[in-house]
């Protein structure tokens, strides 16, 4: 479609769509800003990130949102973070057994990281999957002691490939995420975790692929990693499926076969293995502390009755920064959901009308190390979970969706997408799918529910809908797809869809106001 057709189906789009008031001028100017060389990425800790995160709060303020914390002036929610760089070479991982010892190599063995210098040694536990789920009446941990030793599980869920499988079939659950997996071996005291990829898996594992861009260039290999402090506190190392062979021996079960035997039964099958001992050390080159923002601005519900509960519309600010010279932009991830997020804030505060629910704008930093602030957010709410019904997460929404490596072979994409919306997370809100898809019928997206089906691409755990669902918050992420420029300096403004754009943002106003005045709002599954 040619720049001009665009214009023409965008207006005409705006003409028939009241009471929506799109301003796509003002759109694009918050675009222009956010992605412009001056932000230089807005990575997470650095002072464009900062700047990017005052100049929302100040288009709240603006807006007529007030903030959410009772009795603050701010609409910035702080918090913490570690920035560390690991030194892999300086990294161990050592096992002991019948009085011999064997050194696994770092890089080749295992890696991973950690935010501070750490030695932790203790017996070996095969813990399954590593997966508490009572709904499922599932739980590696049952009947084994794992308090001050090292758990050694699979990546993901049992029976994944299986449609029939109790754990969303083929797709996944906020179990199989792996910030799940060490906050639940944290909290049955462990101290310490080794992750393979699941043995019987028909996806690429964790050493079978690196991290790549679509042109295969490390889009982070001088970004520092960062975690949340004082949130997940024991060290966890990836290892290969030889090493992983090698910890389990003693157990005269193969990998595989302990994967077939808890898929066949769904039932676990942990246990400690033998005269065996590990020790491994983490080790940075450099180590920081430093503090990100969400920005969070409030529009209170009419109902005296229904005002103290929430409708959540959230977005990430964060990018991946500059380096070797170029600016990782970040148009469509995630400035497009930004501006989005900004944009609703103002149709909201402007209408004459106010919902019977409170909304609450949230735009979170450091998303791109880990949904890091959307987790502190859940587990440091200004509104509380327990009476927020909802929250729409708008984040890659403004491209059109083509293949990547990551995902040729792995999930259908039509030619045509420039009219096409993923929305993930639903299989937890039938409710919730349902509502987006009554507001969607004066909107005209063709909407595609796939990634609720996937275990290839982790879409359920890569964005900030994923905190809301572990607290159990029916959360969707509004999402347009991935594409080629993903993660990559050449993610820019003029390659976007702004009918797509303009869309998206008048579905997410419709279906957060059906949200905030529905008589009964969604329910978590």
């Amino acid at each position: 479609m040619t720049h001009t057709h665009r214009a023409f189906s965008l207006l005409a789009f705006l003409a028939i769509s009241a009471p929506a008031q799109v301003q796509i001028n003002r759109v694009r100017a918050d675009l222009n800003f956010l992605s412009s060389d001056p932000l230089q990425g807005r990575l997470s800790l650095d002072r464009s990130a900062d700047v990017a995160a005052q100049f929302i709060a100040t288009e709240f303020e603006k807006a007529g949102l007030t903030p959410a914390a009772r009795d603050a002036t701010s609409y910035l929610q702080p918090f913490t973070l570690i920035a560390y760089h690991p030194d892999a070479q300086s990294q161990s991982l050592d096992l002991e057994r019948a009085g011999t010892s064997k050194h696994f190599r770092p890089r080749a063995d295992f890696n991973g990281g950690f935010m501070k210098t750490a030695t932790v040694n203790g017996p070996l536990v095969f813990a399954g999957y590593g997966i508490t789920a009572p709904e499922y009446r599932y739980d590696d941990y049952a009947g084994i002691d794992v308090h001050g030793k090292i758990v050694l599980i699979f990546d993901h869920e049992p029976r994944e490939t299986d449609p029939a499988s109790p754990f969303n079939g083929t797709g996944h659950t906020v179990h199989g995420a792996r910030s799940t997996k060490l906050v639940n071996a944290q909290q049955h005291g462990a101290a310490a975790v080794l992750i393979v990829s699941e043995p019987l898996r028909k996806h690429p594992g964790a050493f079978d692929r690196p991290p790549t861009t679509a042109s295969g260039q490390s889009a982070r290999a001088t970004a520092p990693t960062q975690a949340l402090e004082a949130w997940i506190e024991i060290p966890a190392f990836s290892v290969n499926d030889n090493t992983a062979t090698e910890l389990l021996a003693p157990l005269h079960e193969s990998p595989a076969d302990l994967q077939h035997a808890i898929d066949q039964d769904l039932r676990p099958a942990s246990k400690m293995v033998p005269d065996s001992t590990i020790t491994l050390h983490t080790a940075n080159t450099e180590s920081h502390s430093g503090t990100s923002f969400n920005v969070v601005g409030l529009l209170e519900g009419a109902d005296p009755d229904l005002k103290s509960e929430t409708i959540v519309i959230s977005a990430h600010y964060d990018h991946l920064g500059a380096r070797n010279g170029e600016v990782y932009h970040g148009a469509n991830d995630n400035a497009s959901g930004t501006v989005a997020v900004m944009e609703l804030a103002r149709l909201f505060a402007a209408s004459s009308t106010r919902p019977k629910r409170s909304v609450l704008f949230i735009v979170f930093g450091s998303e791109e190390e880990g949904m890091l602030g959307s987790h502190y957010y859940c587990n440091h709410p200004l509104r509380d979970l327990a009476s927020t019904r909802a929250d729409i997460n708008l984040d890659m929404i403004a491209r059109d969706e083509a293949h990547i490596p990551q995902s040729q072979g792995v999930v259908n994409i039509p030619s045509d997408t420039s009219n096409e919306l993923n929305l993930v997370g639903t299989f937890y809100s039938p409710d919730l799918r349902n509502t987006v898809e009554n507001a969607n019928d004066s909107v005209g997206l063709l909407l595609d529910t796939k990634f609720d089906r996937d275990h290839d691409m982790n879409a359920l755990f890569r964005c900030d809908h994923f905190p809301f669902l572990v607290h159990h918050v029916p959360a969707v992420w509004f999402f347009g797809g991935w594409h080629p420029g993903y993660h990559e300096p050449s993610d820019t403004v003029e390659k976007l869809n702004f009918p797509k754009l303009a869309k998206v943002i008048v579905l997410a106003q419709r279906t957060a106001l059906q949200l905030a005045n529905s008589a009964q709002p969604p329910t978590f599954k």
